[in-house]
This record gives C-alpha cells, sequence and structure tokens, in this order.
C-alpha cells in the first residue's frame, strides 16, 4: 500500500499543479481589443468607400481611420458624445474610441452617406 501511495501521491500533486497554469487566452495583454481596428476610408469625388460597411469594436478600443481624400471634409461620428473629424486633401490617420454599447454610425454629412457603422460591444 506505502508503494502505490509513494507513486500516486506525486503523481496526483503534478496533475494539480498542472491546472494551475494560465491559458493565454485568459491573459489580459494578448485581448483582442487592446490592438487598434484600422478602417481605410477613401473619399473621391462624390463618392466614398468604405460604404455602410459594419465593424466590430470593443467598447473602449481604438478605432484607427486612415483617410485618403481628393479634398478636405469632415466626418461626423454618432457616438456619445458626438464627434466631428475634420481632414485635408491627401492622407491623414485619426484616432476615437466609443465608450458605450451600440451601433454607432461614421458619414459624411456633406455626400449625406453612412461610411461605417461601429457595432460596439
Amino acid at each position: 500500500m506505502r508503494k502505490i501511495l509513494a507513486v500516486l501521491l506525486p503523481l496526483a500533486c503534478v496533475l494539480a499543479l498542472a491546472g494551475c497554469g494560465s491559458d493565454s487566452s485568459d491573459d489580459p495583454g494578448s485581448d483582442a481589443s487592446d490592438e487598434p481596428v484600422l478602417i481605410d476610408i477613401t473619399f473621391s469625388g462624390s463618392t466614398v468607400t468604405p460604404s455602410g460597411d459594419r465593424v466590430k469594436v470593443a467598447v473602449g478600443q481604438t478605432v484607427e481611420l486612415h483617410v485618403k481624400a481628393d479634398e478636405p471634409g469632415e466626418i461626423h461620428v454618432h457616438s456619445t458624445p458626438e464627434q466631428e473629424i475634420e481632414y485635408d486633401a491627401g492622407t491623414s490617420e485619426h484616432d476615437l474610441t466609443i465608450d458605450k454599447p451600440g451601433i454607432v454610425e461614421v458619414e459624411s454629412h456633406s455626400l449625406d452617406q453612412v461610411i461605417v457603422q461601429l457595432e460596439v460591444s
């Protein structure tokens, strides 16, 4: 009986300790919401792309708008509080975050067009 316990006790300890290891998916440093969401926006004449695409974003996650435009303009973000992003002709980058869950429309008022819908959760 002692021989069996001498073998089983260390084995039980090893198995118990193996269960205490951390899974990398539980590591807050590896959370996908730590990475910014990149959205490329192109204004050309009276058109903009994307055109109404839905993009999933975590609450508080950084959204990087990469804007390429043939003339200056403004992007309106229907968040709470609302945000207005002015851009110049050429290429520019703009960061924003949304602090409340829901669907947030990002649009061009001058073109009367939704660029993207941010699905914030």
